[in-house]
């Protein structure tokens, strides 16, 4: 069993920056596989990053490539999204999830590859 708890959304003027947490209980941390999705007002929830367990191999989508920078912290059992560059488009919930080792873009960004899901974190972001 894993429990995320995410942190630092806000409100955030166009440009700007965002550094988003999620702290994961447990001891198996760093066995599994770790995403961020985001879903924006009225629309479905869709893949934002993902990190394999060692924190060796990142997935972005397309959409944030270049902007956002997924990363983990296995000792501190944290993921964070690093946004930069952020755009009025990005306002969205956003959500950790945790789920077995899977490798490949096209698995990693499956919400069906996730076991574990946080209440997310609303981001705003102001044209």
């Amino acid at each position: 069993q894993v429990q995320l708890v995410e942190s630092g959304g806000g409100l955030v003027q166009a440009g700007g920056s965002l550094r988003l947490s999620c702290a994961a209980s447990g001891r198996t941390f760093r066995n599994y596989a770790m995403g961020w999705f985001r879903q924006p007002p009225g629309k479905e929830r869709d893949f934002v990053a993902a990190i394999a367990m060692s924190g060796g191999i990142t997935y972005h989508a397309d959409s944030v490539k270049g902007r956002f920078t997924i990363s983990r912290d296995n000792a501190k059992n944290t993921v964070s999204l690093q946004m930069r560059s952020l755009k009025p488009e990005d306002t969205a919930v956003y959500y950790c999830a945790a789920g077995p080792p899977a490798y490949g873009l096209g698995a990693v960004s499956r919400r069906a590859a996730y076991d574990y899901w946080g209440q997310g974190t609303q981001v705003t972001v102001s044209s």
